[in-house]
């Protein structure tokens, strides 16, 4: 019996898995052009009712408009919004699977040394959603007052009797506290919640008396008087509240700390899905509506493809991580 000739083996298993892989790529592009075929998860890491709220939802109605599918929210919160971040990193990468985070997000590794996820190596950052400039706002009932320098001044004479509450320790609205503490010598003392829902809320009651917010979520608020903004940060006013000073005209010109919100993919999803999804969010951000709501909210839309959102998300890690350092901020 003639033996089989190894070269000629090595042969046949590459023609069989040339034929597998020319087999396969159809099918890939079959279920990318098909995409979505069902309901699509986003995993929102805060309680209903927060900053990542006030976007997600509207941008998950007229995803189901444009695409022709659901876009369901699956809030998660707890810890920052790292808890949600390591459960969206764990899941299949199948292009039905993705995750709404933002600022937080790249302070957190500033601030919790040891997170089971990597924001850059295990998820895949597709889009800037919406961008925020951060507001200070207040309990009118527990602070009277309606200038920063006001404030300040009540801060110096009693330091830590104010208190500011938080999304949660190491999120953008704990670093923009420390970063106002540190720029203006005083001392506020951080409260911090589960979201920025539930910190708003106790905000609104009354059992908290400042709050550094995303405009996004504190908007509505702000407009029905139930608390009152004192400064947005930044150089410029918001043109959504044009009677609300910006940190530059409060004696603060290096005050500047924005909000953002981005949308990632589990690593491994298909580069044809993440594709169709970028395509979705630019034509979502076109639409009447959201340009609207974005408005109203006083919030910028996108602005960056793929690559640069990517950059922007490294550079960011690194900003905060200086900030944190500086500020000498912790978990509480």
């Amino acid at each position: 019996m003639q033996a089989s000739h190894p070269t000629g083996r090595r042969a046949v298993l590459r023609a069989a898995g040339a034929s597998m892989a020319a087999l396969a790529l159809p099918m890939a592009a079959r279920a990318a052009a098909d995409w979505p075929s069902k309901p699509v998860n986003l995993v929102v890491p805060f309680p209903a009712g927060g900053g990542t709220d006030a976007f997600a939802r509207p941008f998950s109605a007229q995803f189901a408009k444009s695409a022709g599918k659901t876009l369901v929210i699956d809030n998660r919160g707890g810890a920052g919004g790292t808890l949600g971040a390591s459960y969206a990193a764990k899941l299949a990468p199948d292009g039905y699977n993705f995750f709404m985070g933002g600022t937080h997000h790249v302070i957190a590794p500033s601030m919790y040394p040891r997170l089971d996820y990597d924001l850059e190596r295990d998820f895949i950052a597709l889009a800037l959603l919406a961008s925020v400039p951060q507001v200070l706002v207040v309990n009118p009932r527990n602070v009277p007052h309606k200038t920063v320098q006001e404030l300040l001044s009540d801060l110096r004479k009693r330091p830590g009797k104010l208190n500011y509450a938080s999304a949660g320790a190491g999120t953008s609205h704990h670093l923009a506290g420390e970063l106002f503490k540190l720029q203006t010598n005083t001392f506020i003392t951080h409260i911090p919640y589960r979201g920025a829902g539930p910190a708003l809320q106790d905000l609104i009651a009354g059992n908290v008396d400042m709050m550094f917010d995303g405009l996004g979520s504190s908007a509505q608020h702000i407009k029905s008087g139930r608390i009152r903004a004192l400064m947005v940060s930044g150089d410029k006013r918001n043109p959504a509240f044009p009677d609300v000073p910006c940190a530059a005209e409060s004696g603060l010109p290096d005050y500047t700390v924005t909000t953002w919100y981005g949308l990632w993919a589990p690593k491994g999803t298909p580069q044809a899905v993440q594709a169709q999804v970028i395509d979705q969010v630019q034509r979502i951000g076109s639409a009447e509506e959201i340009k609207s709501i974005w408005a109203r909210n006083g919030a910028d839309y996108g602005g960056m493809n793929q690559q640069q959102f990517a950059a922007m998300v490294h550079g960011e890690i690194a900003r905060w991580a200086q900030v944190v350092k500086a500020s000498g901020a912790k978990l509480e």
